[in-house]
């Protein structure tokens, strides 16, 4: 045994899938197996500050098993699964590999719901405790706690031929990508670390654009917000503040994807992004470049947020009037098309309209920052600011 130290979680995080299907393959059905896991993790909080082992994986798989074997109630089961664990092969590096996509693929299975995907992905996958979750989703334990299990349930008996597909998978990383923060997880920086170790078991072009897409986002986020909290919109950032290392990395990831010749919709929203990103300042943006980028976005998911993008992106790159009748081809309950129409109707002059816009797009809003930052917009209008 080493000395004392206290847990790294970013060390058990990582392995919590890898014992997770190690348990698997010796015979644990995926929920007991994740049981007993969670168990070990928690296990792992208590003794390890006192008495850390040099073996931190072995450690884990030998005290989570033990946690299984406990709660397996009949011996002849008991011997059965005992039996299995001298046919199971050794967990070397690309076991690992294969362990990890099994599960991203099986937590984002076709018959779960979004939510249910997120969660279980989250906490299989991504080693965070039913409270960290709640916390994040801003609900309370029990209710996660009652959604992951039923989740369980439901992917009890799959096996891997019957598990989620790479589209499927992406989607729910995105979803926790854009929670964002809340709580003490950062949901976004947790499904960027998920993407990676993604993108490291599989070559697949629409992964490394999502990779991608992540960093290019992320890279902004420390201009997102003034000192004193309040939204800051793309066009008014301090791009000193953005991350150029990540942007840098986003970008040559990107045009690794593009060069494979297999557009997807992650790409071309990272693409989009990287534009953004390349440009030194917000007048510099290349509007023309985006709006082609959409059109793309466009052809390949019929997204009607694609499409309202697209119409601020008309706005800048041919004028207000053609953004506004690009707007008008949509339906006014889409999330945010207030806001869209707000900001066009100021660019093409009509102050007090686009002022009533805002007050309308700031009753919508979903955030209390976006809506503060509208609310603020229509004051600055009405006043004649």
């Amino acid at each position: 045994m080493s000395e004392t130290v206290a847990p790294d979680e970013d060390l058990l995080r990582r392995l919590t899938p890898v014992v997770l299907r190690i348990l698997v393959r010796r015979g644990a059905d995926f929920a007991s197996a994740e049981d007993a896991v969670q168990e070990a993790l928690l296990e792992a909080w208590r003794a390890w500050p006192a008495s850390a082992p040099q073996d931190p994986k072995g450690w884990l798989v030998t005290v989570a098993w033990r946690k299984f074997l406990d709660a397996t109630r009949a011996e002849s089961a008991r011997r059965k699964r005992e039996e299995v664990v001298h046919a199971a092969p050794p967990a070397g590096r690309a076991a690992e590999a294969d362990d990890s996509l099994w599960l991203y693929f099986l937590c984002a299975h076709p018959s779960l719901t979004p939510s249910s995907a997120v969660a279980l992905t989250l906490r299989a996958v991504g080693g965070l405790t039913t409270r960290q979750i709640a916390e994040a989703y801003l609900v309370p334990e029990s209710t996660m706690a009652q959604r992951i299990s039923r989740a369980k349930r439901t992917v009890a008996d799959v096996r891997l031929g019957e598990t989620g597909s790479v589209t499927t998978v992406l989607r729910t990383l995105y979803l926790v990508f854009n929670e964002g923060y809340a709580g003490d997880v950062d949901l976004a920086s947790e499904a960027l670390r998920l993407t990676r170790g993604l993108a490291a078991a599989v070559r697949h072009p629409e992964v490394d654009g999502l990779l991608a897409l992540m960093l290019l986002h992320l890279a902004r986020r420390p201009a997102r917000f003034g000192r004193d909290g309040r939204l800051v919109p793309l066009t008014e950032q301090d791009r000193s503040l953005w991350d150029t290392r990540a942007i840098a990395e986003g970008v040559a990831i990107l045009q690794a994807a593009l060069a494979r010749d297999e557009l997807g919709e992650y790409q071309a929203q990272a693409a989009i992004a990287a534009l953004h990103a390349d440009a030194p300042a917000a007048s510099e943006t290349d509007w023309v470049q985006i709006v082609e980028w959409y059109d793309e976005l466009v052809r390949l998911t019929d997204s009607p947020v694609a499409r309202l993008n697209r119409a601020v992106a008309v706005g800048e790159a041919d004028g207000a009037r053609a953004g506004l009748a690009a707007l008008a081809e949509l339906d006014e309950s889409l999330p945010r098309h207030a806001a869209v129409a707000a900001h066009l109707t100021e660019k093409d002059g009509d102050r007090a309209g686009a002022a009533r816009l805002y007050a309308l797009a700031a009753d919508r809003a979903t955030s209390i920052p976006e809506r503060d930052h509208l609310i603020r917009r229509a004051a600055r209008l009405g006043a004649g600011g």
